[in-house]
C-alpha cells in the first residue's frame, strides 16, 4: 500500500511540475520550438561587394528569407560585414582576380602624357579604368610602343601582372 501511495504521489508531483510557469520540460521545450518555427521569417536585403585586383568593385543584390540567423551568418562566413542598416546587410570580399569588366573589354595602353593605363576598350577612344605610372616611351623598343598605342588586351590575372612587371622598369622615377 505504501508503494502504491508513493507512486501516485510521484505521478501527481510530476504533473504539477509540468504546469509550473517558467519551468521548461521536454513537452514545453517542444512547444517553444514549434512556436519559433511558426514565427514570421526575416526578409533581408544583402549587398555583396566584390573588390578585384584592378580596383573594380562589383555589387550583387540578394533578397534573403531568413528563418534562423545562425544559418544566415554561416552562409556569409567567408565575407566581411561592412555595414548594417535596418534589414540591409552589406558584405565585402577581396577577389584574387581581375574584374569581369577587364576580362571582357580591358586594354593596357598609354595616355598622351605617357601614363600606363587600363582602358575600357581600345586606348584613346575609351574611358580610363585605372592608371599606374608614367613610362619613358622613348626607352621602349618600337614593337612595345606600338603594342601600347594599339592596346594590349587583358584576359587573365597572370597576363595583367605580367604586363605591369614588363613596363615597370621603364617607369619615370620622380625625384
Amino acid at each position: 500500500m505504501y508503494r502504491y501511495t508513493l507512486a501516485v504521489f510521484a505521478v501527481i508531483l510530476f504533473m504539477f511540475i509540468g504546469r509550473v510557469p517558467g519551468l521548461i520540460t521536454t513537452s514545453s521545450a517542444a512547444q517553444q520550438d514549434n512556436q519559433i518555427e511558426k514565427a514570421e521569417p526575416l526578409n533581408l536585403t544583402v549587398i555583396l561587394e566584390r573588390v578585384y585586383l584592378d580596383g573594380e568593385v562589383s555589387q550583387e543584390l540578394v533578397h534573403e528569407t531568413c528563418w534562423k540567423m545562425e544559418n544566415f551568418w554561416a552562409k556569409y562566413d567567408q565575407w566581411q560585414l561592412t555595414d548594417i542598416n535596418e534589414s540591409t546587410y552589406v558584405f565585402r570580399k577581396q577577389v584574387d582576380d581581375i574584374s569581369p569588366l577587364l576580362k571582357a573589354n580591358g586594354f593596357f595602353g598609354v595616355t598622351d602624357d605617357g601614363v600606363l593605363t587600363i582602358f575600357n576598350g581600345r586606348p584613346g577612344q575609351s574611358r580610363i579604368i585605372q592608371s599606374f605610372f608614367q613610362i619613358d616611351i622613348k626607352k621602349l623598343e618600337s614593337k612595345k610602343q606600338e603594342e601600347l598605342f594599339q592596346g594590349i588586351p587583358i584576359k587573365t590575372k597572370d597576363h595583367y601582372v605580367e604586363v605591369l612587371e614588363t613596363f615597370e622598369p621603364y617607369s619615370v622615377k620622380k625625384e
